[in-house]
């Protein structure tokens, strides 16, 4: 058995899988390749992949119902979105589901790459240290400590909860609904303006440049993710 990690790419169009298979394996990945949702999820069964690659136009499932399938079996593979300029409500709907990330077509293989890392980085295990360090921005999750270029921040419960949950899927696009309803609880998952507000002033705490943020960064029309730097 390889010891490479595993990618399955899921997409009905056969030049995209065929470019996928060929520029992925030359990275250093195992690639299988499925058409359908149903070939998708027989595999996902069959050969376990680490990541997935699925588009969310499919011909007889579609993502958001092979998105659905995985998470109600439990599955913990990663999954990468790939959708269409035009399809943000399935988009974000996939991203509530429990899909971790999305890229909209057409896509460069330089960002398709770094996707994959950071998908790949949390497969492995969390690191012993409660400190850690991006760049000027120092935490401490044990001590719910933050620093800045040396300087302690004080931030206010929700903010601290907040950063800690972006953080803890650091990389990740989390969604304003998914945000809201694992900061705020399920009642205030339609309040996104409570999100706006939080956001903003963390980013004049723990931002160098607030204006043009490092750290926090927006995902038009989607949500947040937090951003090592």
């Amino acid at each position: 058995m390889s010891g490479r990690a595993r990618l399955l790419a899921v997409d009905d169009e056969p030049g995209l899988l065929r470019t996928l298979r060929l520029t992925l394996t030359r990275h250093g990945l195992d690639v299988e390749t499925a058409a359908s949702g149903g070939e998708a999820l027989r595999l996902v069964g069959q050969w376990h992949p680490d990541v997935i690659l699925l588009d969310l136009g499919l011909p007889d499932l579609d993502g958001i119902e092979v998105v659905r399938h995985l998470r109600d079996r439990g599955s913990i593979v990663r999954i990468i979105v790939l959708s269409a300029r035009g399809q943000d409500r399935d988009k974000v709907l996939a991203l509530d589901l429990g899909a971790d990330d999305y890229l909209t077509k057409p896509f460069s293989m330089d960002e398709l790459l770094a996707r994959i890392r950071v998908a790949l980085r949390h497969l492995g295990p969390p690191s012993a240290s409660s400190i850690q360090h991006f760049g000027d921005l120092t935490i401490d999750f044990a001590r719910r400590q933050v620093w800045l270029a040396d300087q302690e921040v004080r931030l206010s419960p929700i903010e601290w909860d907040l950063l800690k949950t972006l953080v803890a899927q650091e990389g990740r696009v989390l969604t304003h609904r998914t945000l809201l309803r694992q900061v705020w609880g399920d009642a205030c998952t339609a309040e996104e303006h409570y999100l706006h507000v939080y956001i903003a002033n963390l980013r004049k705490k723990i931002e160098a440049d607030p204006r043009h943020p490092r750290h926090l960064v927006t995902e038009p029309g989607v949500g947040y993710r937090f951003r090592a730097g």
